[in-house]
């Protein structure tokens, strides 16, 4: 259970519910206080009166004292707390996942239509750096001959325009790297993201099964039980485990839209036509490089940036992009958040 202890309370929707309806009673409490307490030292004056109050604070100095009546109270507020809070929000996990599998699709269609078209500008790229390297050679051919007939002018004009398209061809060369990284790290996080569908789909099918019997044999009253005797709560747990895999399928399918936000704008910063390119584009994607391990592609980030930057690892853009295979032995990625 160590990878699905997740977020603390309060930093859950509930929690903020639970703030809020705190703060209040706090507030109502207080005025109450204020309010009652003339009746309240009145009522201390009779036998009766000062037996109920020493009752009622008897008892609440036992429940700010005992740990397993603090435990049930909070335990019963964290309760409360939930169902008020899913009478306006999305609370049960099943469902998030459900609507995280949609997403999932979703993404994929959009993903795969960005790795064809960063593929088909990678052409298009490729094809003008060949025709530059070309036209560089010409003209170096043309300079030399204006040379030999003496024709400064012709040797200076064609000399100096093979510069600059050779000055070109560097950073239109710079940009085919960063594109390949681009296209790699698409593809693969496609391929990634494939698989974490299927798994995702794995666990609400066997999970949502799992919950139903483990409701049922746990009802809320044994829960509250089970917190009293100071025993793990069984629902508790799969229920933290779930939320656990919740974050993490959140925060996976967060990354994977950012970085089709992030090629996107990259990919219509490239003008092939002219030849040029925002450097805000190659900004991002170097920024992207340099941050921390990726949640989707894992050690597989660093493996792919060196891919790119390996001249003698040719990048085949002819290759359809990997369609992901499950193998038999294949174990669920969030299998552990439920040992």
């Amino acid at each position: 259970m160590s990878k699905s202890k997740g977020k603390s309370f309060w930093k859950k929707p509930e929690g903020i519910t639970g703030a809020i309806v705190l703060g209040a009673t706090l507030i109502g409490g207080g005025f109450l206080f204020a309010t009652a307490l003339p009746w309240i030292i009145g009522a201390t004056q009779t036998i009766l009166g000062l037996s109920v109050t020493l009752l009622v604070l008897g008892a609440i100095i036992y429940m700010a004292l005992d740990p397993k009546m603090r435990n049930l109270v909070w335990y019963m507020y964290k309760s409360a707390m939930r169902w008020i809070t899913g009478l306006f929000v999305q609370m049960d996990p099943i469902g998030i996942l459900k609507s995280y599998i949609d997403d999932l699709k979703s993404n994929l269609r959009k993903m795969n239509r960005q790795v064809s078209q960063l593929r088909g500008q990678m052409h298009k790229l490729k094809e003008l750096i060949i025709n530059n390297e070309k036209a560089i050679e010409s003209n170096l051919t043309l300079a030399s001959q204006a040379r030999d007939k003496n024709k400064q002018n012709v040797m200076i004009l064609k000399s100096r325009k093979a510069g600059r398209l050779k000055e070109s061809n560097m950073k239109l060369g710079d940009l085919y790297k960063k594109m390949e990284v681009l296209y790699r790290v698409l593809s693969k996080m496609y391929e990634n993201s494939e698989i974490l569908m299927e798994d995702v789909k794995d666990q609400v099918m066997v999970k949502e099964q799992e919950r139903k019997a483990i409701r049922s044999s746990h009802s809320a009253m044994k829960s509250a039980m089970s917190v009293i005797s100071g025993d793990p709560d069984k629902r508790a747990m799969f229920d933290q485990a779930m939320e656990a895999v919740t974050d993490d399928v959140a925060n996976k399918v967060g990354e994977m839209e950012r970085f089709m936000e992030m090629s996107s704008n990259f990919m219509e910063s490239v003008d092939l036509q002219n030849g040029v390119f925002e450097e805000e584009g190659l900004k991002m994607l170097e920024k992207w490089e340099t941050e921390g391990i990726s949640l989707i592609l894992g050690e597989e980030k660093d493996d792919l940036l060196v891919q790119a930057n390996d001249d003698s690892d040719i990048l085949d853009l002819d290759s359809p992009i990997a369609t992901p295979v499950r193998e038999g032995a294949h174990r669920n990625q969030y299998d552990d958040f439920f040992e």
